[in-house]
């Protein structure tokens, strides 16, 4: 074969006077051998990561997505329990004696029985819940009303969010909650500064 054409193959290690003698090229072939060897290990294992974690955040991304919805089902269901109730006591109590709303509220108020004053919160609060869906206040619930509502829009928002707040502890709290009648009263004057702001009294 012409020398010109011959490939060049590491030699092997040479032993002269026991000395052993290596070729350098032989230890670059070895070193880049094992480096190609490790690298394509390396990248394999994170193509192999890469698709575990994939799969992991779309079941993690589904599990969301189905806890949200049965989270928004569940929401709803309570709002549409705690409405139905607050139309029982409006339509049981709406007229007696030929009173007007608000006098049954504070009638209630004036009772000494911690029942009656919980039925005059229920009650401001639905009477709250008219005159928004009465003034055009988008939402489907009186809690999504006010959360559209800006201090610039009602100033006295914050006194019908925590009035609000009271009449949610007794829906959920039911007989467990107690209700004083110092915080029944407070929260009967908030809902009449709210009132006051409408023009209603």
């Amino acid at each position: 074969m012409d020398e010109g054409l011959r490939p060049d193959i590491p030699r092997a290690p040479e032993i002269d006077g026991g000395i052993i003698s290596v070729d350098p090229g032989s230890i670059g072939f070895t070193l880049s051998t094992l480096l190609g060897v490790v690298g394509g290990f390396f990248a394999a294992l994170w193509s192999i990561y890469s698709l575990i974690a994939y799969i992991v955040s779309i079941i993690l991304l589904m599990i969301y997505v189905y806890a949200t919805i049965r989270y928004n089902q569940y929401s709803n269901l309570i709002t549409d329990q705690i409405r139905a109730s607050e139309r029982l006591y409006d339509e049981h109590y709406r007229g007696v004696r030929g009173q007007t709303r608000m006098q049954e509220v504070f009638t209630h108020l004036e009772s000494d029985n911690p029942n009656d004053w919980k039925l005059a919160i229920i009650e401001a609060d639905i009477i709250l819940d008219e005159i928004l869906k009465d003034r055009g206040y988008a939402g489907n619930s009186l809690g999504e009303r006010l959360r559209g509502i800006t201090p610039t829009q009602l100033g006295s928002i914050d006194d019908a969010w925590t009035a609000h707040k009271v009449r949610n502890q007794i829906a959920h709290g039911g007989a467990d909650f107690v209700l004083t009648k110092r915080l029944a009263e407070e929260t009967i004057s908030r809902y009449r500064r709210v009132f006051t702001e409408f023009g209603i009294t």
